[in-house]
């Protein structure tokens, strides 16, 4: 009974000693655990920015799947025809592409088209120039676009060719400052005629960065949602412009064919496929394919060099640190060795000498880990809150952090710890 209370003192007693001698000489304390601080804090930032990257990136996959192959109209370089003396440029993806992409390719599960351009939208006296859509009924829910009023638009909106819409949050706001715009008509402003289009619902605001070059800036707040045959039958697939006084007609049947494919693994075949397909009926190569999946590997490519790069600058801060622990240890054992001696003469054994010295740069590493934590949250929620960059600090980040201050502090300390424990007791009580 009496051996199971030594247990715990031959672990407190050296580090008793130990918060002492640290004590004794707090500038220099302070000082040495400056680069372990250092370098905890960069590991609690440098993974917080890594890990809201990481989360970014999935949530864009979980918005555009990860079986999703985008195809995009893309404007030519080549000259425009002449058609009446007007100017007429087609070009882009047509319905008999997307007939052919349905019928010939097996492993296609889905392809929704979905039209766009840039119109004058007004209300009274309010207009705004926005992103007219034209969509099929499940292209809110592919994209989750969520609504905040009114509903979405549904197949029946589509088969009727109804004049309905779905706006987004900037548009609605600027449109309807003061009043709801559910049930209230816009007007879609063209050059042959104005249409006027029934409001019945307003989307949540919401960016897709991912939804390709071409869709500007992807902006899903200043946008105006209306059914996919609508768009085809009351306003036609020509967009007329008026410059200098010259008119020019363009011809876009299909702006965008979201793909989906059955399975993961089918995605890189389909692909190619696709390719094939859109090669021969396209040699002008006005249509591009991208694959999100891809997009979003190679951006996950990019952020782990990124995290690396940030990982070294941490572990070189933690091994300044580290050094720095050696060196003020060793200093340490050179000004304390006639303590040393006396110690020894005392009957302390060379493992009780080591242990001190060992449970010194522990202290040293985990008290500089555990203030490294608290400036790296601190300083995460300056990154997110001054800079605009997002943070994301898991659990498992600030324990990984102190967990290799530790470390740190106990390989230090070996180096020290065996030049004291090895003293010769009678040189160690000469010294003076």
């Amino acid at each position: 009974m009496k051996f199971l209370p030594t247990i715990p003192s031959r672990f407190t007693h050296p580090l008793k000693l130990g918060l002492r001698s640290l004590a004794a000489h707090r500038l220099r304390t302070l000082l040495t655990m400056l680069g372990i601080v250092l370098g905890v804090a960069s590991v609690i930032v440098m993974l917080a920015v890594g890990e809201a990257a990481r989360y970014q990136a999935l949530k864009q996959l979980e918005d555009l799947g990860a079986t999703t192959i985008l195809l995009r109209s893309v404007k030519p370089t080549d000259e425009p025809t002449q058609r009446q003396g007007v100017d007429l440029l087609a070009y882009g993806l047509t319905f008999r592409d997307l007939e052919r992409i349905r019928a010939t390719v097996p492993t296609v599960t889905a392809a929704t088209p979905m039209r766009e351009y840039r119109k004058t939208v007004r209300n009274l006296d309010k207009k705004m120039e926005v992103r007219v859509i034209g969509v099929t009924p499940d292209f809110l829910r592919q994209h989750n676009i969520r609504l905040t009023a009114g509903r979405g638009i549904e197949g029946g909106d589509d088969e009727s060719f109804a004049p309905v819409a779905v706006l987004g949050s900037a548009a609605a706001e600027t449109l309807f400052p003061t009043q709801d715009p559910i049930g209230r008509a816009v007007t879609l402003e063209s050059q042959d005629r104005s249409r006027a289009f029934t409001v019945i619902g307003i989307a949540a605001p919401k960016t897709l960065a991912a939804a390709g070059a071409d869709s500007g800036d992807a902006d899903f707040n200043k946008v105006m949602f209306i059914p996919f045959q609508t768009d085809r039958v009351r306003l036609g697939v020509e967009l007329m412009t008026m410059k200098a006084g010259s008119f020019s007609v363009e011809k876009l049947e299909i702006s965008q064919v979201t793909v989906r494919v059955g399975d993961v693994a089918d995605v890189p075949r389909t692909a190619k496929a696709l390719q094939s397909l859109l090669d021969q009926f396209h040699p002008r190569k006005d249509v591009t394919l991208s694959v999100p999946l891809d997009l979003l590997r190679k951006a996950e490519e990019t952020q782990r060099l990124f995290t690396l790069i940030l990982g070294s600058i941490a572990g070189i801060s933690l091994l300044v640190g580290g050094i720095g622990i050696v060196n003020i240890m060793l200093a340490t054992v050179t000004e304390r060795t006639r303590e040393i001696g006396i110690r020894r003469a005392l009957g302390a054994r060379q493992r009780d000498i080591a242990s001190q010295f060992l449970a010194e740069a522990v202290l040293l590493s985990g008290c500089g880990g555990i203030v490294g934590v608290a400036l790296g949250i601190g300083l995460a929620f300056v990154v997110s809150g001054v800079i605009g960059l997002p943070t994301i600090i898991r659990l498992w980040s600030p324990l990984l952090a102190v967990g290799v201050a530790l470390v740190v502090g106990l390989i230090s300390g070996v180096l020290p710890a065996r030049r004291a424990a090895r003293l010769d007791p009678v040189e160690a009580l000469r010294h003076v």
